[in-house]
């Protein structure tokens, strides 16, 4: 129980996370001219309404108390009508590749803070106060959890199997024969997504690829801490 409540220094950042990714796809819509997610109240900071119950809280809390750690979540998808692009298949990937892209730029951003923080965090240690050390701590592991979460949410997202915004992406490129047929796997997809993150080959190239993308953001840290 200790290490679980160890790991709950992850779930502002998460919240946070899976709100802008959300956020940002709506705000793409709207600048190729489909209102739907601002009229509806989805452009905003306030996570309530982008909570899913399943994603971003069952699924966040089954994997901390079963595994020890958090995996994966997601917020409620905005709502967007394809209908007011004035290219759809253009448009859609625009709206699709920009969630992934937002989680990207919040691991950078969450990189510089956790730079910031190292520093403050070696005149701190200086005063040897405890408590300013135990706060900075806490937050230096939110947010190089944050690195983490937020390319593992990147890659997750761009995993070409509806419905996730990867698959969006493909099924713009694919013959509309073979894009609407690979659209109806829907909400199946989610279980060929489980059953690919159990799967040791995938899970490894998974791995890597996280590694991968990883490295110039550690990188950047090992430079300037």
């Amino acid at each position: 129980m200790q290490d679980i409540i160890q790991q709950l220094y992850i779930l502002p950042i998460l919240l946070f996370s899976v709100v802008i990714h959300e956020i940002s796809h709506g705000w793409m819509a709207l600048r190729l001219g489909d209102t739907t997610a601002r009229d509806m109240g989805r452009l905003t900071l306030n996570p309530i309404p982008h909570i899913d119950p399943v994603g971003s809280i069952l699924i966040p809390l089954f994997s901390l108390f079963m595994a020890g750690r958090i995996f994966i979540a997601w917020a409620k998808p905005v709502p967007v009508n394809p209908m007011n692009f004035s290219n759809y298949r253009r448009d859609d990937i625009l709206v699709s590749i920009v969630g992934p892209i937002s989680n990207l730029v919040l691991a950078f951003i969450c990189t510089i803070i956790f730079i910031i923080l190292a520093h403050i965090n070696t005149v701190v240690d200086t005063f040897q106060n405890q408590f300013a050390s135990e706060g900075i701590d806490f937050l230096l592991r939110m947010f190089y959890g944050g690195i983490v979460l937020n390319i593992v949410l990147a890659l997750f997202n761009l995993i070409p199997i509806p419905p996730l915004d990867g698959s969006h992406v493909l099924a713009s490129i694919l013959p509309e024969e073979m894009s609407e047929p690979y659209q109806r796997m829907g909400f199946y997809g989610i279980f060929i997504i489980l059953l690919l993150m159990r799967w040791e080959p995938f899970a490894a190239l998974f791995s890597t690829l996280i590694a991968t993308v990883m490295f110039p953001f550690t990188l950047l840290i090992h430079i300037l801490v």
